[in-house]
């Protein structure tokens, strides 16, 4: 009896649905987290394990600072390398999230006697935790649909090139972690509403202040929260579980976010946090007026509601008038207002503006990053609207916002990926639950009794107990497996596209979001692949052969990674806290070589570097950007720099002989063409021929009066230049005669550092960088 027992138990565990699907889904969550983290190690393969881009050296920087000087050391750490001479003080000027993260990972390995790098670590993170975002937008999609779209929103995630492009192995940024506590928040604050716990509460103020640490999008989570209490205040949804819910996440969370030294009193004192102060005291005094309705008549509570109401509303804008013109309310900032006048940050911002990913977004970019999913996104939504609920609001009023930022700023692709997965599993999920459903007609096998009243009739019987008749209506009809076909085939229709969806997120993320900005490859027509590492050359000369302080003027966009790989003081960086100091840079670099090197002398520069990218075919050069350096700069010296003067007389902005003379002889454009008109690339073109502009340059001959070149990468795509002393410069920049002494010295000292120059082709070899290699 024991035997049998213990064999029933094992039986009915093997049999059991429940364990069955739980074995499922986590098989299915644990390899998405696997094909998430294996999809993004194309440029650790390819490359190697360095760290990418722009910001996340800075990140990196801070974080080694931090495990080397400790946590207290980090908040109080002023960097005297940044913002010369001004200075930064970096804990007061940076969400600590992710450099508390990755020192907390290092320090439990460390425990473990794991000895890892910190570098390593930063390059991994945002591989492990998009695993982490595919199982919190799981949990979040579960609680609104069902597991079956939980599992669909997890796989989509996972892969998904919208997401990508900002986790691969080697970004180290902020949003590596922000959109798995993005995600994390909102499924706790669903939980919270359909329970009306204080438990769940508390864990989603908590995960909101790790959001709050981690990045500053969290001002979208802090809007969104409010808005949809008060939409569900509105469609009469109002419950003790919203009360609870919004109340103890409000006052804890606000507490909390605070605690961040760069976000300070701003959840109290800035124009993007008031929404949720008045929705806080909105929500309590409907409350109020619930529970004196009890006591009142229909007409009373009616006067009352009104007289309240009213009341409430004037008060409550008399006091953020009244705040906001006393100053202690500050009023939108400007990146605000530019998500609702996509011409603001033009017009008045334009540092704002000239950075790619603030730019509007494209269709086509659209269905880059998201592919199918962008089309199952609104039947997803229709979903939602159709069986509406508390929750399901939350998705819809999540899709709209997110569809409408998304588009005025690419940047914010980010936070509409992960409701267009959760929409698009919802799609989905339906679409197989239809297609994959049994309608065949149930029968009963249970015979017909044989009672006297039918005894005469047990012949039409056969030994299942159903009549001849009966079998011949149970034949399938012509229609219904018809309808099976088209099952079949639609079924397979979405499988195929789904398949279609993987092969592209694969396809994307290897061609497009694994390409480190610091290491550049090209494709010859064999098939083989040329690696450029010009950038950390130069940063290496920079390190290696500069003195311990010196400092570096370059355009603000190669701060970062100046401090972070050459270890050198930087003007500026990718902070752009400063728009005043960076419009000084962008004089510097808009003026003639005489006015610039006063500039640079009362910045005391000792070197500048610039990109150019005209003998590989760079688009990403400096010459490119020069036109942002310029409007930047009028915007603080419209006196001495205005646009119109670098354009042509019919409006164009041109490099060659037709260019403006106010453009061929500023600073930067002899630093990026000194001694260019001299090389020819190729014998179809002629010396000084520009393949990024596709035109020969108009200023050939010039020579420097106030910088000498003091290093120029293999390819040229780097130029750093050395400013002069006072004693050794000239008053003009005529040429006189110590200035030929000083040129014939040069070529001589230039030919052993740079190597000659041959007319080949493709690339042009130095000496001194291949050295340094």
């Amino acid at each position: 009896m024991a035997d049998t027992g213990i064999k029933t138990d094992i039986g009915s565990s093997m049999f059991n649905p429940g364990g069955w699907k739980s074995l499922i889904s986590f098989v299915t969550l644990s390899l998405a987290w696997l094909v998430g983290f294996s999809s993004r190690l194309f440029a650790v393969i390819r490359f190697e394990s360095i760290i990418h881009e722009f910001d996340p050296w800075f990140n990196y920087r801070s974080t080694h600072y931090m495990v080397n000087h400790g946590f207290y050391n980090f908040l109080n750490w002023f960097d005297e390398r940044a913002w010369y001479p001004l200075g930064r003080i970096v804990g007061g000027t940076v969400y600590p999230g992710l450099m508390v993260t990755s020192g907390s990972i290092h320090w439990f390995l460390h425990l473990l006697h794991i000895p890892v790098h910190i570098r390593d670590i930063c390059v991994f993170l945002a591989p492990i935790f998009s695993g982490m975002t595919a199982v919190s937008v799981y949990l979040f999609t579960k609680e609104i649909w069902s597991a079956g779209a939980g599992l669909f929103a997890a796989c989509f995630i996972a892969i998904v090139p919208g997401y990508i492009s900002r986790s691969v192995a080697g970004s180290y940024d902020n949003e590596g972690i922000a959109i798995f506590a993005l995600m994390f928040t909102y499924f706790l604050w669903i939980k919270s509403v359909k329970t009306g716990s204080l438990y769940w509460s508390v864990f989603t103020a908590l995960a909101y202040f790790y959001m709050v640490s981690a990045w500053g999008g969290y001002v979208f989570i802090i809007n969104l929260i409010p808005l949809h209490v008060f939409v569900l205040i509105l469609m009469g949804r109002y419950s003790q579980r919203i009360y609870i819910a919004y109340n103890s996440f409000f006052i804890i969370g606000l507490i909390l976010s605070m605690q961040i030294p760069f976000v300070g009193f701003n959840p109290i004192s800035t124009s993007e946090h008031m929404a949720s102060a008045g929705v806080f005291a909105l929500l309590n005094a409907y409350a109020l007026l619930k529970y004196v309705q009890s006591f009142l008549t229909k007409a009373e509570f009616k006067f009352v509601f009104v007289a309240a109401v009213g009341i409430a509303a004037a008060v409550i804008f008399m006091a953020v008038v009244g705040l906001t013109w006393a100053g202690y309310i500050h009023p939108w900032s400007g990146r605000f207002y530019s998500l609702w006048d996509t011409g603001y940050a033009k017009i008045h911002i334009p540092i704002i503006a000239s950075v790619s990913e603030h730019q509007p977004t494209t269709w086509v970019s659209f269905f880059f990053d998201l592919h199918i999913l962008v089309c199952a996104f609104p039947a997803g939504v229709w979903y939602c609207i159709k069986y509406v609920n508390d929750e399901r609001v939350f998705v819809v009023l999540y899709a709209i916002f997110a569809s409408y930022f998304a588009g005025v700023m690419v940047r914010l692709m980010l936070t509409l990926t992960p409701i267009v997965c959760v929409s698009a599993a919802i799609a989905f999920s339906k679409a197989f639950e239809i297609y994959l459903r049994d309608d065949t007609p149930k029968t009963s096998n249970k015979p017909i009794e044989d009672t006297p009243d039918n005894k005469s009739d047990n012949k039409y019987y056969d030994k299942v107990g159903k009549t001849k008749k009966d079998k011949r209506e149970e034949k399938p009809k012509e229609s219904d497996a018809l309808g099976i076909n088209i099952k079949s085939i639609i079924v397979i229709a979405l499988l195929m596209v789904l398949m279609l969806f993987a092969v592209h997120c694969t396809w994307v993320t290897s061609s497009a979001y694994s390409s480190p900005s610091i290491v550049l490859a090209s494709y010859n027509h064999d098939g083989s692949r040329t690696i450029l590492d010009d950038f950390r050359e130069a940063y290496y000369w920079l390190r290696q052969n500069t003195e311990d302080k010196a400092r570096v003027m370059s355009w603000w966009d190669y701060g970062y990674q100046i401090a972070g790989m050459g270890n050198k003081t930087t003007l500026v960086d990718n902070n752009t806290w400063n728009n005043s100091h960076i419009a000084l840079v962008g004089k510097a670099m808009s003026s003639n070589e005489s006015a610039a090197y006063e500039i640079m002398r009362a910045l005391d520069v000792d070197y500048v570097l610039v990109i150019f990218g005209g003998v590989i075919g760079y688009s990403g050069d400096d010459i490119n950007k020069f036109l942002w350096m310029v409007r930047i700069a009028e915007g603080e010296h419209p006196k001495d720099i205005r646009e119109s003067d670098y354009f042509t007389p019919q409006g164009e902005f041109r490099v060659d002989s037709s260019g403006s003379k106010t453009l061929l002889n500023c600073l930067m454009y002899k630093l990026s063409y000194y001694r260019f008109g001299d090389l020819q690339l190729d014998f179809r073109s002629p010396s000084g021929y520009d393949r990024t502009r596709g035109v020969e340059i108009g200023n050939k001959n010039f020579e420097l009066t106030h910088l000498e070149e003091a290093y120029t990468s293999e390819h040229w795509l780097v130029r750093i230049y050395r400013v002069k002393d006072l004693e050794n410069r000239q008053i003009t920049d005529k040429p006189v005669k110590p200035v030929k002494k000083a040129k014939k010295s040069k070529k001589k000292t230039s030919k052993k550092k740079q190597g000659s120059i041959k007319n080949k082709p493709k690339v042009v070899k130095g000496k001194k960088s291949k050295s340094k290699k």
